[in-house]
């Protein structure tokens, strides 16, 4: 019986010091992730708050209405939309000055804004193409087909193209829908109010405005 007692004693010496190793051990571990988990780096914290910051309006570039600004542009490209506003511009407003070209082009900004005009881009720009000279503007049915000869003149009327529709140089005509060159007096410019004039183009808009245009 006494061996037996002293056996037990012997066995639980063995083992129960091993255990209180691995209890703290575990305790250890528990203390040095909660310790982790607390600390926060100060750059983390920075990283974190910085979620909660409002994001900054993209600053858009101050236009200079020159080809020596166009030229600095990086190449533009665009959806379907774009590249009918390019063409567009390039048809009808290559020979003009860069302040013209943007003109031209808030002109067609303008209509797909106002509820009176289709919604698009190519909407605006091929409405009532397919009836001879009955288009709005007239490369698109005048029955000669569109073919892009001046590659450097397009490059840049596609840049004017994609600062327009990205907001660049607004505001020039006053809410202008309509233009025309100096050469010619439709019926309807007697009717349309006049809001500039901007190298060969005469610009106008309704007698009315509306909340779309």
């Amino acid at each position: 019986m006494l061996r037996y007692i002293l056996a037990v004693a012997t066995v639980a010496a063995t083992v129960l010091p091993s255990v209180s190793v691995a209890e703290r051990e575990a305790t250890d571990s528990a203390e040095r992730e909660l310790v982790t988990r607390s600390e926060l780096p100060g750059q983390k914290f920075r990283d974190y708050l910085g979620l909660f910051k409002p994001r900054k309006e993209p600053v858009l570039q101050k236009v200079s209405y020159s080809k020596d600004w166009l030229d600095q542009l990086p190449s533009a490209t665009g959806d379907e939309n774009f590249k009918c506003l390019a063409e567009a511009l390039y048809f009808e407003a290559r020979g003009e000055s860069v302040r013209g070209q943007f003109a031209v082009a808030e002109v067609i900004l303008n209509r797909v804004k106002s509820s009176r005009f289709p919604n698009s881009l190519c909407g605006v720009i091929k409405q009532g193409t397919g009836k001879k000279y009955q288009c709005q503007f007239t490369y698109t049915c005048d029955g000669q087909k569109e073919v892009i000869r001046e590659k450097r003149a397009y490059e840049r009327v596609s840049k004017v193209a994609r600062a327009a529709i990205d907001g660049v140089g607004v505001g020039l005509t006053e809410g202008a829908t309509h233009y025309h060159t100096k050469a010619v007096r439709p019926s309807w410019s007697r009717v349309y109010k006049e809001t500039a004039r901007i190298g060969v183009h005469i610009f106008y808009r309704h007698n009315y405005r509306t909340a779309s245009n």
